[in-house]
Parts: C-alpha cells; structure tokens; sequence
C-alpha cells in the first residue's frame, strides 16, 4: 500500500477559475487531457500568475468537483481576496482527508500520479474510510531538487 495519511484538517476555501470536464468519468486519458488543455491555456494567458499574485501562501490547488452534476476542474488559491463574478469560491469541509503525498517532474505529472495513487489504490483497498464526494484537490507546494511537491486532499468519511 501506497504511503498516505488520514489527518483532520479545518475548514478552508478555495477561489478558482475552472472548466467543465466533458469526458465521460471513465475516460481517464480525455480527462487528463482536458484539464492539461485547460492549465496550459491558464498559464499562457497569465491567469495563473495573477491568480498566484492574491494568493495568502505558495500553494497552487488543482480541484475537482461536482456542480449542478457538471464534473468540474478548477486553478485555485486560498485568498482573502474577493472573487470577480467569474470564479467559483470552493468551500473544503471541515473534518478528517486522505492525504497522499508525492513529487513530479510537473505539476501536471504530480496531479495524474497523486489521483491515479489515492482513487486507484489508496480508496480501492480502503476498509475503515470512504469517499463520499464534495470537492478534493491535489496541492502543489513547492519544487525540490527540479521536481514539483505536493499532495492530494481527499475528504473521508469513516466506514
């Protein structure tokens, strides 16, 4: 099993700038792909680095969440800033995550292998905790040695 933790985190938000993901759930190559799509394009445009200009600490957040049963994917900061009409606040709720920690070559890399690890190991083989929904997020925390660090924050219920 794959090293992650269980910690009990406050309640915190999120302000991001998202897209709809319009691949099916399954579809982990067409999911990938859009939101690589949809982070190159945030990045370019300079979204990304004003984004990072409001933020209150280093960390980057890619979430994931469903809205109005729209499966979307956001570029988010925690701010005290407030949120022009076209970003989503994103409300994480108080309690106990699932944290996997890991390092990529980029931040793209670092979200795939985090989400491939927590729903494809970590959650699968999971006895005493579950996924129930609501928005989770991969962390970027800052580069070592070349290499992007980060997390995955998964809300948990215990079984």
């Amino acid at each position: 099993m794959t090293n992650y933790t269980l910690q009990e985190k406050d309640s915190f938000t999120v302000l991001g700038f998202g897209t709809e993901l319009k691949s099916d759930y399954t579809d982990y190559a067409g999911i990938n792909k859009e939101k690589s799509d949809f982070w190159q394009a945030f990045s370019q445009d300079g979204r990304l680095d004003a984004l990072k200009a409001i933020a209150i600490n280093d960390y980057v957040f890619a979430v994931n969440e469903a809205v109005n049963n729209k499966m979307m994917h956001y570029a988010g900061v925690m701010t005290e800033a407030s949120a022009p009409e076209e970003a989503r606040v994103i409300q994480f709720p108080k309690g106990e995550y699932l944290v996997v920690k890991g390092e990529g070559k980029t931040a793209e890399e670092l979200n795939n292998k985090l989400s491939g690890i927590a729903f494809g190991q970590v959650l699968p083989e999971a006895k005493n905790f579950a996924y129930v929904g609501g928005p989770n997020a991969t962390v970027e925390m800052g580069q070592r040695n070349g290499l992007v660090l980060g997390e995955m924050w998964i809300p948990v219920v215990r079984k």
